[in-house]
């Protein structure tokens, strides 16, 4: 049995209630929220709303069950081992950057490296170059051809020139939509003595993430690419890892015990928690997974791959127009890129925005990658559960007429 993707879109309000037609392309950015991550999160306002692990009082003990039952349900999307190893941070940005400046300036020492690829989003790839100009490691990087090919033996290559202690590996191209073998490179990782972080910012969105199964040592997300709200990010962490690491930021609810002499943190996973926590987007994030877990990971990902394939045999039939990446849409998941000689990407998506196809057009925060490329920038085009072929075949000629438009001034 297929999707139904119009009683999906109808839970949708940004797609119902617009006086005019949108066809929303940049799901890989953000996606749009459905009715019920709205409403959960409304209720949360209107009804349960105070401070979490406080207060004695029943409402505030409310809110904090409330809190930590969104923390097992990120526990039981990932297949974590306990649900303290699930750390809440404002995005996966934030998630990365406590992996660096926390396990990374602890256990990182001279002659050290990290293992990076150009597929690299820059929150995967700049928290790294940040440590390393206040410390003598080195970041290393596995090579790809031009089809973006992350394979096994090119990162076996790589680890066998330094001495790695982490390998960052994105879980899903948020410029070309590939997908490393994941599995295979954290055993290769785990054989040269390294750990592994995953951005799974794009996977977890697209196709189902176990931890365990996986084997990887941190993993982060954020709830704005699940059909979430903004400013809630998860970084998972081996419970071991994360109790060995010292707090990313200080302050209230992360400790103990303060003194004037010094201070001890609280135990997992406040202690990566500092402050009042995002209670609100937790819970909408809950309410995201949830949503999400009502229909089979085989239909989604059936539903964008017909997509994916339509999107990409019409921009082939495009002239001028080169596909970014793998030359094969079997390999392309979630969003794919393109440039057209003689067009720059930011007047195509503007002329494109003009008639409704909501495009992004930029370097997507992935400038090493488009440097792999050859190109300054690139339209990308991402899909969601609720996009459409309708949608597809109503763009495919919009582009052209854009194109012909610039070509032509």
């Amino acid at each position: 049995m297929s999707m139904d993707t119009e009683v999906i879109r109808r839970q949708f309000p940004f797609l119902t209630a617009r006086g005019s037609p949108c066809a929303y392309l940049d799901s890989a950015a953000t996606a749009q929220k459905p009715q019920s991550v709205i409403d959960a999160m409304r209720q949360q306002e209107e009804m349960h709303t105070a401070n979490v692990h406080r207060g004695m009082y029943p409402l505030a003990e409310e809110a904090t069950a409330i809190y930590e039952a969104a923390r097992q349900s990120v526990q039981s999307f990932l297949g974590a081992q306990a649900p303290q190893e699930i750390i809440f941070t404002k995005n996966c940005t934030e998630a990365v950057n406590l992996v660096a400046k926390s396990w990374g300036k602890a256990n990182l020492r001279k002659g050290d490296a990290v293992v990076l690829s150009p597929l690299e989003h820059h929150s995967a790839i700049v928290p790294w170059m940040q440590l390393a100009e206040h410390s003598e490691i080195t970041l290393a990087w596995v090579n790809m051809d031009a089809s973006c090919a992350y394979t096994v033996e090119s990162l076996r290559t790589t680890l066998d020139t330094v001495q790695a202690k982490l390998v960052c590996i994105t879980g899903q191209s948020n410029v070309v939509g590939v997908r490393p073998p994941l599995k295979e490179s954290i055993e290769v990782a785990h054989n040269a003595g390294a750990l592994v972080l995953v951005d799974a910012a794009q996977l977890c969105v697209h196709h189902p993430v176990n931890v365990r199964e996986l084997g990887c040592d941190f993993l982060a997300f954020s709830g704005h690419k699940l059909y979430g709200p903004t400013g809630i990010g998860v970084l998972y962490g081996r419970r071991e890892l994360l109790e060995g690491m010292s707090p990313f930021l200080t302050g209230g609810s992360m400790i103990r015990e303060v003194t004037r002499k010094g201070f001890s943190s609280a135990e997992l996973p406040q202690k990566f928690e500092a402050g009042t926590p995002p209670i609100t987007q937790a819970v909408g994030l809950a309410a995201a997974i949830k949503w999400l877990g009502q229909y089979p990971w085989g239909e989604i990902e059936a539903h964008e791959r017909t997509l994916i394939e339509t999107t990409f045999a019409g921009l082939q039939s495009i002239p001028r127009l080169r596909i970014l990446g793998s030359d094969d849409p079997g390999a392309i998941s979630g969003c794919m890129s393109f440039v057209v000689e003689g067009v720059h990407p930011h007047d195509l998506t503007a002329i494109l925005g003009d008639q409704g196809f909501c495009l992004r057009g930029g370097h997507h925060c992935a400038q090493p990658l488009h440097e792999h490329l050859g190109v300054p920038a690139s339209t990308r085009i991402s899909f969601g559960m609720y996009n459409t072929i309708a949608e597809v075949q109503a763009f495919l000629p919009a582009l052209e007429k854009a194109i012909h438009l610039l070509s032509k001034s």
